[in-house]
C-alpha cells in the first residue's frame, strides 16, 4: 500500500471558497438522508459564522476542505427552515432509540443546544479530530466573552456508524434449497469517526437509528468494507452536557494519540 505524506493546514471558513466543498462533506455526513435537507442553505448558515469552526486543507486556503467541524446554535436559528427541518428530523429519529430519549426532552425545552457537524474525506486520518475539537472550544470561549450566542448547555453530535452485512451478491450462486442469510451479519459497531466511541462514554444520551431513505441491500454491496462483506450505515446521535464536553475532548486526544 502506497503512503502519501501531506501537510494539513487549518483555516477559518471562507465563504467565497468553501461552499461547494463544505456542501459535499455535509452530504457525506448525512448519508442517505442528505436528500431530506436544503444542503445549500445549511452550507450558507455554516459559512455565515466564519469564526466558529474550522476547515482542514492541503493545498492552501483557496482549495476545497478535506475536513471541517462547526457548531450551530439550534435555539438561535430555530426559525430558519433548514434548522427546523434538522431539529424535527433529529427528534423523530431519537424517538426510535430508548437511549436517545433525553435528546427529545432537551430539544423541546429552552436549552441552548450546539449542533456539532463534522466530516472528513475517506482516508483522511482521525488525528485531525483532536485539534478541530480543541479549536472549537477556544473559539466558543472567545465568542461567549464577546457576548455572542454560543453559551451552550448541551452539545449534540450527529454522525454515523456501520455494521457489516453479508453481501447479497454472495447468495446468487447458493443452492435454492438453502435458506438465504443475506442481510445478516455481525452486529458489531464500526465507527466512521473513531472519536465517536470516546464521545459516547461521556454522553447524556447516545444511540443509532435507521435512515429514512434506506438504500437497500444493493447499495450495501457497493459499500463493501471487506472482500466478502457489505456495510450498512446508520445514523448516530451523541448528546453531551456542556460541563462534560471539555473532558470528552481531552479524552479524544488521549485516545487518538494512543492509537497512532
Amino acid at each position: 500500500m502506497d503512503v502519501v505524506n501531506v501537510d494539513f493546514e487549518w483555516f477559518n471558513f471562507k465563504p467565497d471558497v468553501d461552499f461547494h466543498g463544505l456542501k459535499n462533506l455535509v452530504r457525506q455526513l448525512l448519508d442517505a438522508d442528505s436528500q431530506l435537507f436544503d444542503l445549500s442553505a445549511l452550507a450558507d448558515l455554516i459559512l455565515s459564522q466564519p469564526t466558529i469552526g474550522s476547515t482542514v486543507k492541503v493545498d492552501g486556503e483557496d482549495t476545497d476542505a478535506y475536513a471541517f467541524l462547526t457548531a450551530l446554535n439550534l435555539h438561535e436559528h430555530r426559525e430558519k427552515k433548514v434548522i427546523k427541518d434538522l431539529t424535527r428530523y433529529i427528534s423523530d429519529r431519537a424517538r426510535s432509540s430508548q437511549g436517545l430519549a433525553p435528546v427529545t426532552e432537551v430539544l423541546s425545552s429552552s436549552a441552548q443546544v450546539g449542533l456539532i457537524l463534522t466530516e472528513r474525506l475517506i482516508n483522511v486520518p482521525a488525528e485531525l479530530s483532536p485539534p478541530l475539537y480543541n479549536m472549537l472550544i477556544d473559539e466558543i470561549e472567545a465568542a461567549v466573552e464577546d457576548k455572542e450566542p454560543y453559551e451552550f448547555t448541551h452539545y449534540l453530535i450527529i454522525s454515523k456508524i456501520y455494521h457489516e452485512i453479508e453481501s447479497t451478491l454472495d447468495q446468487e450462486d447458493a443452492p435454492k434449497t438453502k435458506k438465504s442469510k443475506a442481510g445478516k451479519g455481525s452486529r458489531e459497531t464500526f465507527y466512521f469517526h473513531p472519536e465517536d466511541e470516546v464521545l459516547q462514554r461521556h454522553a447524556l444520551a447516545y444511540g443509532t437509528y435507521d435512515y429514512v431513505k434506506e438504500e437497500g441491500e444493493g447499495m450495501a454491496d457497493s459499500k463493501r468494507a471487506f472482500q466478502d462483506m457489505g456495510i450498512k450505515p446508520r445514523g448516530s446521535l451523541i448528546m453531551i452536557e456542556a460541563s462534560k464536553f471539555e473532558g470528552a475532548v481531552k479524552a479524544i486526544g488521549e485516545y487518538i494519540g494512543s492509537h497512532q
